[in-house]
């Protein structure tokens, strides 16, 4: 990584216990898969005490349908309420607040059992979801707030590292010898209360972001002794000029709504991009392996299917740092084409593999190396970086209400995804990863025509390449000449 004298205990410190939200988000994102079995038994079991018969098979389905996709819906309303609360209580306070409904969600969940209700899973679900979504908003506004320009990339990649840890942390307690068993299930879902209180006991030891508090508080001391432990270093001046800057800019503009990114000609283009950016994130058929990958192995031949999932979470984690340490050299844009084409390569291959399992039974082993290549490109490009560059698209003003909307595309493709994947499945057979393959090709051209370099770049910068843009006109828009004014004078762009 670039400028690496800039990374400083206290903003590793910051960073660290801010993605204990995203690891959260992780783990309750494929916590639900392994034990799918035994939670139906449970139902089944409740259903009988209840009504002294057992559960039909489409009830059954379709409980099961909601409690996987009641995680999603949680999301979308956390998403959309993210510039509600780190308005109002800063970006810490928001991130330490939301622990509330991670304990509220373990007690449910963690009880559900005991008290025979598949309801109170089924709530605590909702709740989780719902500090899921907020998670996904809260980090990154804080993670790129409190980095410096030249590292903006590399940590904002530590969010989405800390989304695959927490599912391969899932998937991995969830084995039967662990914790995936009839006795220990409840407390699977329940573990989401240890990562809430070591984040209770962290964040209070870490900065608000100083952004924040000269920007929207303009308490200018209290920023700049921030700064000055998050860099370790007094020199500090560019880092404030440049606050101050953006602080004078969003004074000249009212209040920024949801409405109005959408109005407005100089939000508009960004938040086009950002909208497109996170679904071409929950569209490539990421959620598809990652909600469905035991069915997909068994049906590829795979007599232990729970290691081959565990051997994708191992490769997910593996290429995530690698994005992070090459994000910063080759840059956001060529990272999310390269792995988006990739991902298109690898469905293609999945596809005539699990087409050609019947007459070829080597062809299991070529779905398994298909499903990893699938997992790796998607975490060099498509993973991490539509989670940091929507911060890095806009300014203070608009930065809350562009992620809640941005959240809230994402979390709306996340539960289309989950609910009706299976349906397709049954319609398509071996061919559904196509509709995923022509998406890919169409979110390739998008990202190489309209999606501009935020490398190196302040979030002033960034901004006023959209200004000039918008002061162009929507009809003369083009992404090269948007690119000439992002680049700057950096010929690596």
């Amino acid at each position: 990584m670039e400028c690496s004298g800039q990374v400083t205990p206290q903003l590793m410190m910051a960073v660290g216990s801010a993605v204990i939200g995203s690891l959260q988000f992780g783990y309750n994102t494929g916590v639900i898969n392994a034990p799918q079995n035994i939670i139906e038994s449970f139902y089944n079991e409740t259903w009988i005490s209840r009504f002294s018969e057992p559960i039909s098979q489409g009830t059954l389905t379709g409980l099961w349908s909601f409690s996987v996709a009641i995680f999603s819906v949680g999301g979308m309303f956390g998403s959309s309420s993210v510039g509600f609360f780190v308005n109002r209580f800063g970006r810490k306070n928001s991130m330490l607040v939301a622990n509330v409904l991670a304990f509220v969600a373990a007690a449910l969940m963690g009880f559900s059992k005991l008290a025979a209700s598949f309801e109170m899973l089924i709530i605590g679900r909702f709740i989780v979801g719902l500090y899921s979504g907020l998670s996904t908003g809260f980090v990154p506004i804080y993670v790129e707030e409190i980095s410096p320009t030249p590292l903006r990339g590399a940590l904002g990649t530590l969010h989405q590292l800390g989304v695959v840890i927490g599912i391969l942390m899932a998937q991995i307690f969830g084995m039967e010898s662990i914790m995936g068993n009839t006795t220990l299930w409840p407390l699977l879902l329940a573990f989401t209360l240890l990562p809430a209180v070591l984040q209770c006991v962290l964040l209070p030891l870490c900065p608000e972001s100083p952004r924040y508090l000269l920007i929207n508080r303009n308490e200018e001391s209290k920023a700049r002794s921030i700064l000055v432990k998050l860099r370790g270093t007094d020199n500090v001046a560019e880092d404030m000029q440049e606050m101050k800057e953006e602080s004078q800019q969003m004074m000249r503009e009212k209040t920024v709504t949801i409405p109005e990114l959408f109005r407005s000609p100089v939000y508009r283009q960004p938040i086009f991009v950002a909208i497109m950016m996170q679904l071409s994130q929950q569209l490539s058929g990421i959620n598809a392996v990652f909600y469905y990958s035991t069915r997909i192995f068994e049906r590829a031949g795979v007599s232990q299917p729970v290691y081959a999932t565990i051997g994708a979470g191992v490769v997910n984690t593996a290429f995530t740092v690698v994005s992070l340490f090459v994000v910063e050299r080759v840059g956001r844009r060529p990272l999310h084409l390269t792995g988006l084409m990739g991902m298109a390569v690898s469905a293609v291959l999945l596809t005539v593999a699990i087409a050609l399992l019947d007459q070829l039974r080597w062809m299991s082993y070529i779905s398994i190396a298909a499903i990893f290549s699938f997992v790796a490109f998607f975490e060099i490009g498509p993973g991490p970086i539509p989670w940091f560059i929507v911060a890095e698209l806009f300014s203070q003003g608009p930065r809350p209400a562009a992620i809640a909307v941005a959240g809230f595309s994402n979390w709306t493709a996340n539960f289309l995804v989950g609910m009706f994947f299976p349906y397709v499945e049954q319609v398509c057979g071996p061919y559904v990863f196509i509709i995923f393959t022509v998406l890919l090709i169409g979110f390739g051209i998008f990202t190489y025509f309209k999606v501009p370099e935020t490398k190196g770049l302040t979030f002033d910068e960034i901004s006023a390449g959209f200004r000039q843009s918008a002061g162009q006109g929507a009809d003369k828009y083009s992404a090269p000449e948007e690119f000439n004014s992002l680049r700057g004078d950096d010929p690596d762009l």
